[in-house]
């Protein structure tokens, strides 16, 4: 969950107010703790339905989790982002097994620990895929089997475990919540016997989406607690709808929903045109368990762990076009390539363009911001010519380039053309370049250079030609 209202990026007045990201932390607990049994693997998928991602954390009992599916964050921020995420948590993030770690029954245990001085520390860990998302006119559904914390009155003060998703383009600029999207599946504070679900969206404080609150809603765990035994909590995203919606669940019970029509839609396809990645964490203390008591004192309890069984993605396929983007890789060169597609970036936002076909640009670029596009093939035949549907609304005196690398951010740019005003944000025009002979497939990174601070190109499209 996010909270506190942050400032415009470098200054720029095209740049919506945002609020700074206030992430959960993930704990882990030891691999002694007493847990309740796993399940042997996830449920099958049912009828319509595909597995496209799933780790049942099996593994040796004191190991870390598989890092080909999950990246660990560490210490009280993202690099460049806001100070203990953003909430005022209190803990410090660590890769230690002793925060978090299988515990060889099949559950993946995070659990927040204090030393002897009183400082805590905990886990986080996320997927290293950012581009869960429906298909158009498909749906998506993100769930968890898991055990919250079991800890509950004075002793679980400050605990704040939590299952959620975040919009990719966060990742890498920590700068732009909540534009870009946050579902939160799965909340708790101070060991109540609640689930929170709320979607973040829009602009901070305020704004479409009752920012810092969001859009959400709560119900208890029934047959047993939420502390006391295994429930399953699960998102669905759903594109077959009209409106879209996000719907939010508790053991297959559907207590929340969030449609498109709820916010603008621009609030909406900023929020949902693009992947998310998935979060696992227990903070502790902020903003959320403030809300109710306040953070941890002497009386709370170390060591309990967020017990995981594990966590599924399944997706049911769709018909129709859309703004999706393409799988990673096998990008066709010589067919347009939708800025909004990146596999990764730095600093750019998407939004809706006015340009001829709609669907989306990416926008707010600026000196030093990137965008990576996997596995452009070029073929045996050379590219020799760049082009690049563009727009700018940059003040007078503004300017920059952009730039075609190959492979590395670093590397020698292979193309650039310079831009200034076009006259406007979506006053698009279509700027050819010559570029160095390409064959093969690679990586393009498309980089920006300017002079100035300020924001001065929007991309709606590219691509290559002999």
């Amino acid at each position: 969950m996010s909270e506190t209202s942050g400032t415009p990026r470098r200054g720029s007045v095209r740049r919506v107010l945002i609020a700074v990201l206030g992430t959960l932390s993930l704990a882990a607990a030891a691999a002694t703790a007493a847990t309740l049994p796993a399940n042997a693997s996830a449920p099958t998928p049912p009828t319509g339905w595909s597995q496209v991602f799933v780790d049942d954390f099996t593994g040796t009992a004191g190991s870390g989790v598989n890092t080909t599916n999950w990246q660990y964050t560490t210490g009280t921020s993202y690099p460049g982002g806001p100070a203990n995420f953003g909430t005022g948590e209190v803990e410090t993030m660590t890769s230690s097994t002793s925060n978090v770690a299988l515990d060889g029954s099949g559950n993946l245990l995070i659990t927040p620990r204090r030393d002897a001085s009183g400082n805590w520390t905990s886990g986080r860990i996320e997927t290293k895929r950012t581009d869960f998302q429906p298909a158009a006119g498909g749906k998506l559904r993100i769930e968890s089997r898991l055990q919250m914390p079991n800890v509950t009155g004075a002793a679980a003060k400050g605990y704040w475990p939590a299952f959620w998703a975040l919009g990719a383009p966060y990742r890498g600029n920590y700068q732009n919540w909540p534009g870009v999207g946050e579902l939160d599946i799965m909340e708790n504070v101070q060991g109540l016997n609640t689930e929170w679900a709320t979607m973040h969206c829009g602009t901070s404080p305020g704004g479409p989406c009752n920012e810092t609150s969001g859009i959400g809603n709560n119900t208890p765990c029934t047959g047993t607690t939420c502390q006391a035994g295994f429930h399953t909590y699960a998102m669905e995203w759903d594109r077959s709808t009209s409106p879209e919606e996000v719907r939010f669940y508790l053991d297959g019970v559907n207590f929340h929903t969030v449609k498109a029509n709820q916010v603008d839609a621009t609030t909406w396809a900023n929020a949902t045109n693009h992947g998310y990645f998935i979060i696992l964490n227990v903070a502790m203390g902020g903003g959320f368990p403030g809300a109710f008591g306040g953070g941890p004192d002497s009386g709370t309890e170390p060591g309990h762990p967020l017990v995981v069984d594990y966590v599924q993605v399944l997706q049911s396929a769709g018909g129709g076009g859309g703004t999706t983007p393409p799988p990673t890789g096998n990008r066709d060169a010589y067919s347009a390539i939708q800025a909004e597609s990146y596999d990764s970036q730095s600093g750019v936002v998407s939004e809706t363009t006015t340009d001829t076909g709609g669907g989306q640009d990416i926008g707010t670029i600026a000196n030093g911001d990137y965008a990576v596009y996997k596995g452009v093939n070029f073929g045996s035949s050379a590219a020799t010519q760049f082009h690049g549907r563009v727009a700018s609304g940059a003040a007078g005196g503004v300017s920059g380039l952009i730039e075609v690398r190959l492979d590395s951010r670093t590397s020698t740019p292979v193309a650039s053309f310079a831009l200034a005003n076009t006259g406007g944000w979506q006053s698009w025009r279509t700027v050819p370049a010559n570029m160095s002979s390409v064959t093969g497939t690679h990586d393009v990174y498309l980089t920006f250079t300017s002079g100035q601070p300020a924001d001065f190109v929007n991309v709606n499209w590219f691509d290559f030609g002999h």
